[in-house]
């Protein structure tokens, strides 16, 4: 496993166990995640790393929200997703992590503003007038930075799912989504012998965070559950945008 600080091991941890909350009651919250992911470990090499993590995470919730999915909302995003898949895999093969983090920041800083913006408009019209944009969206920046949870977040909560529904369909989503990226990801020499065994070192912390998560949203109304996925999305985003943007040390 690579040579890392105790410090950084215990964020590491501390972003495994986010991981497994965002799976399991916030979803908003898989960017901290990212972010601290991303600040210990090279950015490209962070996302095969937090990779099989959240295939974990997703396989839980898969199976603890199986009876709570929105298909329609699914197979009308898969045309799109695929798009984004492909775009980001080119990219992703051509750049820089500096070139990753910018292009990142873009994407979030219009994606975010334009759900926020929606938020006030017809549910329906929602759905129906962004799907092309947030599935392309999702698809391509999941690819190059695990970092598609502010994205789908947002499309989700527009489309006003309830929580058990919300959390079951992006269970589903995810789940499908990563597990087709594997491949390109090992094609990429991001996921690795060293990954996995970092990922399996870590797993007990995912699992904690699950379980925490679940005990979490059955304490939760629909108002509170949106507006911390909200607050998580924009606080999450913000933090990639600003390393999109500021000065390499």
């Amino acid at each position: 496993m690579p040579e890392l600080s105790l410090l950084a091991w215990a964020l590491l941890a501390f972003a495994a166990a986010v991981g497994g909350l965002s799976k399991s009651a916030i979803p908003g919250s898989v960017t901290i995640s990212v972010a601290i992911f991303a600040a210990a470990l090279p950015a490209k090499e962070s996302t095969g790393a937090l990779l099989v993590l959240l295939i974990l995470g997703d396989l839980c919730a898969i199976w603890v929200y199986r009876r709570s999915v929105e298909w329609r909302i699914l197979i009308r995003l898969i045309p799109a997703v695929l798009v984004g898949l492909v775009l980001g895999f080119g990219f992703l093969a051509r750049t820089t992590d500096r070139q990753v983090a910018v292009a990142i920041g873009l994407i979030l800083l219009v994606v975010i503003t334009l759900a926020l913006y929606q938020r006030r408009a017809a549910p329906t019209r929602q759905a129906r007038s962004a799907r092309v944009l947030y599935g392309a969206a999702g698809g391509f920046t999941t690819m190059v930075a695990n970092a598609a949870g502010p994205v789908m977040s947002m499309y989700f909560l527009a489309s006003r799912l309830p929580i058990r529904v919300f959390l079951g369909t992006a269970a589903w989503f995810f789940g499908v989504l990563n597990l087709i990226k594997l491949p390109f990801s090992v094609q990429l020499g991001l996921v690795t012998a060293e990954s996995l065994r970092m990922n399996l070192a870590l797993a007990p912390a995912l699992l904690a965070g699950f379980v925490c998560g679940r005990l979490l949203v059955r304490r939760m109304n629909q108002q509170i559950f949106e507006r911390l996925v909200i607050v998580f999305t924009v606080v999450g985003a913000g933090y990639l945008l600003a390393q999109g943007f500021l000065p390499t040390p």
